[in-house]
């Protein structure tokens, strides 16, 4: 087995403890600047509920990512394991963070989205896994009944970025 390096231990453990959005976002934003030495400051999330084909997206022009809360909390509800829940969230958040870095080939931010995570976690670390296969290789064994429930207001993800500036 190969090891992994001093970082990629310091991302695994960050990626597996997280405790909400804003700690998964922290290690989004860290990855992505130690892999393509790129950033990006003052973003905000909602979550919402979009139909469960659709991970997360980025309107182009803002400060904004869009997380499919239902597709989160069936995940959720389907897995007992927080690592694996914060490798969806991770993939889907990083996937728009490359959008709002200026990247809009879906090809090419795919592409990105699996060689962040191989140099951040290494081959074998669930992060790494469901950036190779999608995200939806997390769903093949859940019954996904249509989801009817009444849609639920827009929620802003308060204290998502912790920063000094503000966006005017």
């Amino acid at each position: 087995m190969a090891s992994t390096s001093k970082v990629s231990e310091q991302f695994i453990t960050s990626l597996d403890e997280a405790k909400d959005y804003a700690d998964v976002w922290k290690i989004v934003k860290e990855t992505a600047a130690y892999a393509l030495s790129k950033r990006r400051d003052s973003m905000m999330l909602f979550l919402d509920d979009l139909p469960l084909q659709l991970g997360a997206y980025y309107p182009v022009g803002t400060n904004n990512i869009v997380l499919n809360r239902a597709l989160v909390e069936i995940v959720k509800a389907s897995m007992s394991d927080k690592p694996t829940v914060n490798a969806l969230i991770y993939n889907l958040l990083l996937h728009e963070y490359l959008h709002a870095l200026g990247e809009m080939s879906e090809t090419d931010v795919r592409r990105e989205v699996v060689e962040i995570a191989k140099k951040s976690f290494g081959e074998t670390h669930i992060a790494t896994v469901v950036a190779c296969k999608s995200p939806w290789v997390l769903l093949k064994d859940i019954p996904l009944v249509p989801y009817n429930s009444p849609k639920r207001v827009i929620e802003n993800i308060r204290d998502f970025e912790k920063t000094d500036k503000y966006v005017v």
